[in-house]
């Protein structure tokens, strides 16, 4: 892992991690982080954590306001429903899965209602002094509910969440960050055709507005072949890639090598704020290698062609905020 000066670290952007899911951050391990890092919130729980977050360290964190699909079961679209009745809707035990039905549900909280949930987040976006992203939101298609979360080691229930609830809970915030023009942080795990699809559906109903929002597949775990498909199709898609997901795949290296280079974004993908650094060098050493990029070790050497002045540009570029069109 390639050690770098302050001068260096400090361009560099962690696009997508959880410091508020970790009970070691404190006042002295924000006071060490030297890079940008992108807070990612997942459920109603978290979402004043990372705005509390965010206000505290302005220079340090970009609040990133949503609900991650792996929870979109605690999300309800219709109003006054009992949660027996809301759960059974989504889950449509059969006899035989009844029992871990009825085991399952005493961990569930109460649903809330989406529309609730899309208050509170145009809420947090309005109230932010700088751009914050819709994050982490996304599909997956393989997820099953764990019995509690929290508990080591997990158990795990026979339940999916219908893809369909998933993608109402998720294009409703989408609404938003096109509403607001931010970046949103997407995840997409095991469902790359119900991606493209999405993202076709959006670009015909946002239409003009549709490029005014950028999308960055966090921890990408897509087929090269659709990366490059997807971002043929759709200019504001990038792609950020971490050691943490990523490195466990064969994809990793020819997934780097696919993405458009003005489209590349890094990530921990880490709670733990300590580790977000060093995580995030050791992506960066696999992405420059694979590229062909060196890393500076002085950022006042004007070399634009670093790997860290890069993704830097392509950062800010992926972060701009975008105005609307309006009728």
């Amino acid at each position: 892992m390639t050690p770098l000066p302050s001068g260096v670290l400090e361009h560099i952007v962690d696009s997508h991690c959880h410091p508020t899911d970790a009970p070691s951050i404190s006042a002295a391990s924000m006071q060490q982080l030297q890079i940008t890092v992108c807070a990612m919130s997942t459920h109603s729980k978290d979402q004043s954590l990372v705005r509390e977050l965010a206000q505290t360290y302005p220079s340090k964190i970009i609040p990133c306001f949503g609900h991650h699909p792996w929870f979109s079961h605690f999300i309800t679209t219709n109003a006054g429903v009992a949660k027996h009745e809301h759960y059974h809707r989504l889950f449509q035990p059969t006899e035989e899965l009844y029992p871990a039905f009825e085991d399952l549900l005493p961990h569930l909280p109460e649903p809330v209602l989406l529309d609730d949930i899309l208050v509170d987040l145009r809420s947090n976006f309005a109230s932010c002094s700088s751009p914050p992203m819709l994050g982490e939101v996304g599909i997956d298609a393989i997820f099953k509910v764990p019995y509690d979360y929290h508990a080591t080691p997990r158990r795990i229930s026979p339940f999916m969440i219908p893809l369909e609830h998933q993608l109402t809970v998720l294009e409703a915030q989408i609404d938003i960050a096109v509403e607001f023009g931010a970046s949103v942080s997407f995840h997409s795990v095991k469902c790359p055709q119900a991606t493209l699809e999405l993202f076709d559906r959006l670009k015909r109903k946002h239409e003009e507005n549709w490029n005014n929002i950028r999308f960055d597949i966090h921890s990408c775990s897509m087929s090269p072949e659709t990366l490059v498909q997807l971002q043929r199709k759709h200019a504001n898609v990038w792609m950020s890639v971490s050691t943490t997901i990523n490195g466990r795949s064969r994809n990793l290296r020819p997934l780097i090598a696919a993405c458009a280079v003005d489209k590349l974004l890094i990530e921990s993908d880490y709670d733990a704020i300590e580790q977000s650094t060093p995580k995030c060098l050791e992506i960066l050493d696999i992405v420059a290698e694979v590229k062909g990029w060196h890393i500076e070790t002085d950022w006042d050497d004007g070399d634009e062609n670093g790997a860290v002045h890069r993704l830097e540009a392509n950062w800010k570029v992926f972060s701009a905020t975008q105005t609307r069109t309006t009728e």
